[in-house]
């Protein structure tokens, strides 16, 4: 470029250089023109059109970073979920418990463990008969407080194969029932061996050992737990082997309704377990749940309490009991 007085005169190699530029520009313009011809002095001169993508390395990390940050989020999407639906469960042992306490307020004492695991729910009548000598179990017993009169008053093939969502951890299932034959005594279907459904449960009441709140044939009232309301167990989650669920178990099959059996009462002389996935085995009778490290429970108080799998053996034992004379400390489930 020659500068005569600060002047910039182009030179021919310049003037044609800025002409390319501008074509090259034009050409990135329009996306739809793959390459241009421009003639030049002796030939031309190929522009071929530029186009932006990702490599195959670009590509495998944006992969490698989304895998990243799928892992981070699903746990805490699980933990979430888990979350909602261990509240829920409270809600229903909540529910349950004060179905306890509605039922002493109205015939003054708590429902019964029932009879034996044959026994069909009692009537007169056509009305379910109420304190010692209902057969049933608590479950049953309960159903009018939990608005759910209309099940116990269609009789009794309706109430033990009718499912109620209250009576199942979320956490575990959906509301299930089983077929089994009618081995009731006398038989709900009016003849023996037919097949009719049992309505399954995840909760129990306490104890097996009938040191607690529920007992075999007789009703307790709430001046016979001398240890306080608030250090007594009612009714928790109960151990399961999820493996076999919807399938009759020893533990699993007899169903909500049933009078004095490991289906809706369980042992509190030892401590509670989480569910398993055994080829073999169920629930040994124990308190148990299918939540990471902890089952719940309400107290006879009607309060619900999240209870570790690690609590002391003694401990547990001594919540079971009504009147066992044990204090236990806040701190210590």
């Amino acid at each position: 470029m020659r500068i005569f007085r600060n002047v910039f005169i182009k030179t021919p190699a310049r003037m044609f250089k800025d002409h390319m530029n501008l074509r090259y520009k034009a050409l990135k313009a329009e996306p739809s023109r793959p390459d241009c011809f421009c003639g030049a002095s002796g030939g031309g001169v190929r522009l071929q059109q530029v186009r932006s993508a990702f490599t195959l390395v670009e590509l495998l990390v944006v992969i490698a970073i989304i895998g990243i940050l799928v892992s981070l989020l699903l746990p805490a999407v699980q933990a979430a979920r888990e979350a909602a639906r261990r509240t829920e469960c409270t809600n229903r042992l909540k529910q349950i418990a004060l179905s306890f306490h509605l039922h002493h307020d109205v015939h003054g004492f708590f429902p019964s463990g029932g009879w034996a695991w044959d026994a069909p729910p009692t009537y007169t009548g056509s009305q379910p008969v109420v304190g010692p000598e209902q057969r049933a179990g608590w479950g049953f017993q309960v159903l009018p407080y939990l608005e759910a009169g209309h099940v116990s008053d269609a009789g009794p093939l309706v109430a033990v194969g009718t499912a109620l969502p209250t009576f199942f951890c979320p956490s575990r299932r959906a509301p299930q029932t089983v077929m089994l034959a009618d081995n009731y005594n006398p038989p709900v279907s009016g003849i023996a061996g037919t097949l009719v459904p049992r309505a399954l449960c995840d909760y129990a009441a306490s104890n097996r050992e009938q040191t607690g709140v529920v007992r075999r044939f007789t009703p307790v009232k709430i001046a016979d737990i001398t240890d306080g309301t608030s250090q007594t167990l009612l009714i928790g989650e109960k151990r399961l082997n999820r493996r076999y669920l919807g399938q009759p178990q020893d533990d699993d099959n007899e169903g909500y309704t049933v009078g004095w059996n490991e289906d809706t009462i369980r042992r509190t002389d030892e401590p509670p377990e989480p569910d398993h996935l055994s080829l073999t085995g169920d629930g040994d009778k124990l308190f148990g749940a299918s939540h990471p490290g902890v089952f719940q429970a309400a107290l006879a108080d009607g309060s619900v309490r999240t209870i570790s799998f690690t609590i002391e053996k003694d401990v547990f034992k001594a919540l079971g009991g009504k009147g066992d004379g044990e204090v236990i400390g806040p701190h210590a489930f």
